[in-house]
């Protein structure tokens, strides 16, 4: 995600460490989930390991057996924890930020591709690189974490097919659109829009990923490009970590209108767990707090510290609202009730987001939220479809749509480059 973090990560998960404590759930409920999850994987849209070991570990990829938590800056994610949490199937986020552009970009893509891989390696008892939704099922039937890759960013293509070529050859399944920023083919949800959508290069660009058999996420970008997409594209797209708008009207949600569109697409809407878009109050808690920052920043220009401490004593007066695990089950219900059953998923965006829902702290606290739809009613197959079920779906057809164009040409389409 990396959405409105601004550096902050590091002191979100010091506000929301005391919260990360175990909830017990009942042992039928824990036996049926456990069913559950062995007949189908636990695929999780988006997580950020790859980008927090480059910002605050050196990209070192050793010692994630069990110590993400023991760690000088915590993680959200280590081995040890996702099998506590049943993970079957992680997408890894390949991020960069959309303020990298040109060479650049390509550059960082492929060091984030570097480190993802290096984690899948160091684990090969734990983890095992997939690229169909079969690997994913044969690894998960062998006890292994299926392990794929996923780009958020469309800059990091620079505005070059054979580098969309390339990353696909490298593991990538998914590309984001765009991040926070609009690109110079597609509008953010989060930015000042261009093109009214997506422009006829990134319509190609949608055109080349479908052959490609590369999944189209939307998460990130504006109403009107993910119309557009869904307009485009002849495979199912993806929200890799997006939440309904109508339960709380952040611009990275997704609007109802887009979401009635999904059944006709196929596509997945894989729920977040960042508090910001879950709960309209912590999103209002956190510009209160972004403007105090710049309050505070104006006083002292020539002072981190006292900024720092000025924010904890803003932060000691005004605590954050906390947000239960219940609010994530609301986001998945409302999902549900408009686009269907098969359409939503789960994209926690953990090591991604500086907090998280209370009792999602990690990777070893999606069986919470399990229990919570289950003791809302949810049928074994409901739960399975939110699981997995529903992005193998997807992969399966995306992968039918690039058998169906493979005597298609790679397309030719350039950018200029930016730099």
């Amino acid at each position: 995600m990396r959405a409105f973090c601004n550096g902050a990560l590091a002191l979100g998960l010091l506000l929301g460490a005391g919260a990360a404590h175990s909830q017990p759930i009942d042992p039928k409920v824990k036996a049926r989930i456990d069913r559950i999850l062995k007949r189908t994987p636990l695929i999780d849209g988006h997580n950020d390991l790859p980008w927090e070991l480059r910002e605050t570990h050196g990209s070192r990829v050793e010692g994630l057996e069990s110590g993400g938590a023991a760690r000088d800056k915590p993680l959200m994610t280590d081995i040890a924890r996702l099998r506590a949490g049943r993970v079957g199937g992680q997408f890894w986020s390949v991020y960069i930020t959309g303020t990298i552009t040109g060479d650049a970009a390509l550059r960082a893509v492929i060091e984030q591709i570097d480190t993802t891989r290096r984690i899948i390696e160091a684990y090969p008892d734990d983890l095992e690189l997939a690229s169909t939704a079969d690997d994913v099922v044969r690894i998960h039937r062998s006890g292994k974490i299926a392990s794929m890759l996923g780009m958020e960013g469309g800059r990091g293509i620079a505005g070059s097919m054979p580098a969309l070529r390339q990353f696909y050859n490298l593991g990538v399944r998914y590309m984001t659109l765009t991040h926070n920023q609009t690109t110079e083919w597609a509008d953010s949800a989060t930015d000042e829009p261009k093109h009214d959508g997506i422009s006829p290069f990134g319509a190609q660009v949608v055109a080349e990923m479908n052959r490609l058999g590369m999944l189209i996420d939307l998460s990130h970008v504006s109403p009107d490009a993910m119309k557009d997409a869904l307009a485009m594209s002849r495979a199912p797209v993806i929200f890799s970590h997006s939440n309904a708008f109508t339960r709380n009207p952040h611009p990275r949600n997704v609007p109802d209108d887009v979401l009635r569109l999904l059944p006709a697409n196929g596509g997945v809407v894989m729920v977040n767990f960042y508090p910001v878009f879950l709960s309209a109050q912590v999103r209002e808690w956190a510009v209160r707090r972004s403007m105090e920052e710049t309050r505070l920043k104006a006083y002292y220009p020539f002072s981190a510290k006292a900024v720092e401490d000025g924010l904890k004593r803003w932060e000691a007066a005004n605590p954050r609202p906390p947000v239960p695990v219940s609010a994530v089950a609301d986001h998945i219900e409302h999902i549900a009730r408009v686009a269907g059953h098969d359409h939503v998923g789960i994209g926690g965006d953990l090591d991604g987001i500086p907090y998280s829902a209370v009792g999602l702290e990690s990777v070893a606290g999606y069986p919470l939220l399990f229990a919570e739809l289950i003791r809302r009613g949810w049928s074994d197959s409901n739960v399975a479809k939110l699981a997995g079920g529903n992005i193998l779906r997807a992969m399966r057809r995306a992968e039918a749509v690039a058998a169906s164009m493979k005597d298609q040409p790679p397309s030719a389409a350039a950018l200029e480059p930016t730099n």
